[in-house]
């Protein structure tokens, strides 16, 4: 199923030049309900692998790559080129492209001294605080450190209990005509 066939049709003027043309109305948008997204039964936690695109990861969960609109609605996914991780390549690229020195000092972090203290995986930073370079037990971040942490969060997605599938894809079709 073409994700673009979903969508009702609407006459355009795409050159300004009083000729309209049909075409899907990309305007309408749809948002998970946040009670779908937290019900643990309906969904399955899944690492991005490097190089691996919304496609991929469609065709490995529901066997199809036409549900890779399925994928990017389930991860807030508006850009697949900023909001998906990037491949390992195309990262080094990036790092060199950003910054003069990748391992320069982006920031200092430090174990914040009440509340949560420990990570729950290597992933989870929640326990950690940017702070002074001066602080007590503060410790240098790099940029590509930093930009790592970033990408190894857009890694970590959420994916829709195959058996929904369906259901999920009829009631979007519902709602997106409405």
């Amino acid at each position: 199923m073409e994700y673009f066939n979903q969508f009702p049709k609407m006459l355009y003027d795409i050159k300004g030049n009083n000729t309209v043309k049909v075409v899907p109305d990309i305007f309408r948008r749809i948002k998970i309900v946040n009670k779908i997204k937290g019900n643990i039964s309906l969904i399955d936690n899944y690492d991005v692998e490097d190089g691996e695109k919304p496609e991929h990861v469609a065709y490995k969960v529901y066997g199809s790559t036409n549900y890779f609109w399925v994928v990017c609605l389930m991860n807030n996914i508006e850009n697949v080129y900023y909001d998906w991780p990037l491949p390992s390549i195309a990262f080094e690229q990036y790092l060199k492209d950003k910054y003069t020195n990748p391992e320069a000092i982006h920031h200092y972090e430090k174990i914040q001294s009440s509340g949560k203290q420990i990570g729950d995986g290597p992933g989870d930073y929640s326990h950690i605080i940017e702070c002074n370079s001066i602080d007590a037990g503060a410790g240098p971040v790099t940029n590509a450190e930093y930009e790592r942490r970033i990408q190894d969060k857009k890694r970590q997605i959420r994916i829709l209990d195959p058996k929904y599938l369906n259901f999920f894809v009829t009631e979007f079709n519902t709602l997106i005509r409405k």
